[in-house]
């Protein structure tokens, strides 16, 4: 116990320390690239770290998720200070927030409530956020409110997800293969309409259909297009290392030649 103790008073220390140079960044005389920020600027950095902790944890890199989840909990900081400077919360606040939201979301561990395991818990962890909507006055749904500014593939995948909480769901992955048949066919119908709003709306329809399909794969289909990205743009720069050894321009070559270089480095 007293190394644990050890431990958190280190945390809280560099913690305390991590908040003096901030505030030492933002003051009158600190830096003014820092003094300039708000928060509809330093948003954008925000989710650029995130987006670069989660390339750090699909790589496994260690040392690269300890800096980048530093480079995130900073911003978090400075966003907080922002809103602390014109007077709307203190990080204390939003602290205290979140500290209370997961007592009471964990009434099973902070309460009475008995869980006969994790979806037991989503459950109440769900039923529970609808009732704090509604005291909010904001409309209950069993899609929840997720943000816009997810990629939209994660957020077909996620809103299929809380959809099948209540049964609105495809008993089998296998049956979900019909309608994307259904929709595949539809876009085809639209191609020859040269209707492009349709068109627009048969592909969407498709993408939504494939990211259903991969949640009944039990694959997040958010990570399952990086890997093919990763692969695509590995087997590319090898297409495009051997067309250049050979002395041969890539936009003066066919199709055809083009394909047979792909296959080779497959």
């Amino acid at each position: 116990m007293a190394e644990n103790n050890e431990k958190y008073t280190r945390e809280l220390q560099e913690f305390y320390e991590l908040i003096k140079v901030l505030k030492r960044l933002r003051a009158p005389d600190g830096c003014p690239w820092d003094r300039e920020q708000t928060p509809q600027t330093i948003k954008k950095y925000m989710l650029e770290e995130a987006y670069e902790l989660y390339e750090a944890i699909d790589n496994e890199e260690d040392q690269e998720v300890k800096e980048e989840l530093g480079d995130l909990l900073f911003l978090l900081l400075f966003l907080a200070d922002l809103y602390e400077e014109k007077g709307a919360f203190t990080l204390g606040d939003a602290l205290l927030n979140i500290k209370e939201k997961m007592i009471r979301r964990h009434p099973h561990i902070f309460g009475d409530v008995k869980v006969n395991g994790s979806k037991d818990v989503v459950a109440n962890w769900q039923a529970i956020k609808g009732k704090e909507q509604e005291e909010k006055g904001k409309k209950k749904s069993t899609l929840g409110n997720l943000p816009l500014a997810l990629p939209a593939l994660q957020r077909a995948f996620r809103l299929g997800e809380r959809a099948s909480r209540v049964g609105f769901d495809w008993d089998r992955a296998e049956d979900v293969f019909d309608k994307l048949r259904e929709e595949i066919s539809e876009l085809e119908g639209a191609l020859e309409a040269k209707d492009k709003a349709q068109i627009e709306d048969e592909l969407g329809d498709i993408l939504f259909t494939v990211a259903n399909l991969s949640r009944k794969l039990d694959v997040n289909p958010e990570d399952a297009l990086k890997k093919a990205l990763g692969k695509f743009v590995k087997r590319f720069h090898r297409m495009e290392e051997q067309i250049e050894n050979e002395g041969r321009d890539m936009s003066q070559m066919s199709i055809d030649e083009l394909e047979s270089y792909w296959q080779g480095v497959k």
